[in-house]
């Protein structure tokens, strides 16, 4: 079975081809990927330091059909390959949202095959299977991007138990805010990993929120507030030689990378204990930070689990994911498959409403 998947729940277009051939037989997952076309609008979006809903909808319709050309292309199939198709029905901005849905929707009327919505966050959930070295059910995933942070238990296709999550800011959300703190581009994740490679550990005492809380959900807006303190601090001893510029900026960004990471990590290692669970997998958008994953193999070594991630590529929101989990919730009965034509969406959209039956 040869699914589409469609991407559109942000600021990037994805769209992608899928076999599930490989998946059937008991092969890596990787080797069903035929074919995939990606874009992203960080450019776009860069002048105004964050994604603007209506400029998003309007450049995934225009980049949604060359994107498919594209993946068709690569792999060397035509429309009429094409089995079934999946989307991301949510959660996501819902203009956004619309364009991928109408433009599944439609296609799969048109070429009269069914359809599936997917859950953005299952995509990324399920995105390490496609990694060389694919984890076993059940394991525990931090689920950590620009808009959430969560720590789900996973033990199998459409079974997901929400264990903790954060109760403001994501922490994508906090790496963004930090980064716009300290001048530098949106979007702040990865620029702030790279500053902080040049910076001092211990320099800046800064909190780890929740670190003993006892339960397993996270907070980082204090974090951001307590950066927001030392820059103002800073701004008012009034110096201006850029080499100090420089190292108070690299060494308050080290101090708030390993901050957040302390937290994520013990977070982790918490819900592995409570659990009983050996395995780990890191998704989302963060997962390609590589502090994070660094440490994350010195816990796993310490403490003796497997830890496992998504192909960096795949890390970001991308249209392999989705067709990846439209394509395996069609292998399974009650999957939400449809031929209906409405374009509905999900905006907000709780993971656990979606668990298979």
């Amino acid at each position: 079975m040869i699914v589409l998947g469609i991407e559109t729940s942000c600021d990037e277009t994805g769209v992608a081809l899928y076999n599930t051939a490989p998946w059937e037989a008991g092969k890596p997952a990787f080797q069903g990927i035929l074919g995939q076309g990606l874009h992203s609008q960080i450019a776009m979006h860069r002048d105004y330091g964050g994604v603007v809903p209506e400029l998003a909808s309007r450049d995934h319709i225009r980049r949604v059909l060359p994107l498919l050309d594209q993946s068709l292309a690569q792999s060397g199939l035509k429309l009429a390959n094409i089995d079934a198709v999946a989307f991301t029905q949510g959660p996501g901005l819902a203009g956004a949202l619309l364009v991928g849905s109408a433009f599944a929707k439609s296609l799969a009327q048109g070429l009269n095959l069914p359809s599936i919505g997917v859950h953005h966050l299952e995509g990324h959930l399920l995105s390490p299977l496609l990694g060389q070295t694919a984890p076993q059910f059940p394991f525990i995933a931090p689920l950590v991007s620009g808009g959430h942070t969560q720590l789900m238990k996973v033990s199998g296709i459409g079974q997901y138990e929400l264990l903790g999550e954060s109760l403001d800011d994501a922490a994508g959300e906090a790496f963004d805010k930090t980064a716009k703190l300290l001048g530098l581009d949106y979007p702040g994740g990865a620029a702030i990993s790279k500053l902080a490679e040049q910076g001092r550990s211990g320099v800046f005492d800064l909190p780890r929120p929740m670190l003993h809380s006892g339960d397993l959900d996270f907070s980082f807006s204090g974090l951001k507030t307590a950066v927001l303190n030392q820059v103002k601090k800073f701004e008012g001893l009034n110096i201006s030689d850029p080499q100090a510029v420089a190292q108070f900026h690299a060494d308050l960004a080290r101090s708030f990378v390993d901050a957040i990471i302390a937290v994520l990590v013990s977070k982790s290692e918490k819900a592995l204990k409570q659990t009983g669970c050996k395995h780990l997998v890191l998704a989302g958008g963060v997962g390609a930070n590589t502090q994070l994953r660094t440490a994350l193999n010195a816990s796993a070594l310490h403490n003796r689990f497997e830890v496992h991630y998504p192909p960096l590529d795949l890390c970001t929101d991308n249209g392999v994911m989705i067709a990846f989990a439209g394509a395996l919730r069609l292998l399974a009965k009650n999957n939400g498959a449809t031929t209906s034509g409405a374009f509905d969406i999900k905006p907000r959209w709780d993971l656990q409403s979606n668990n298979l039956i």
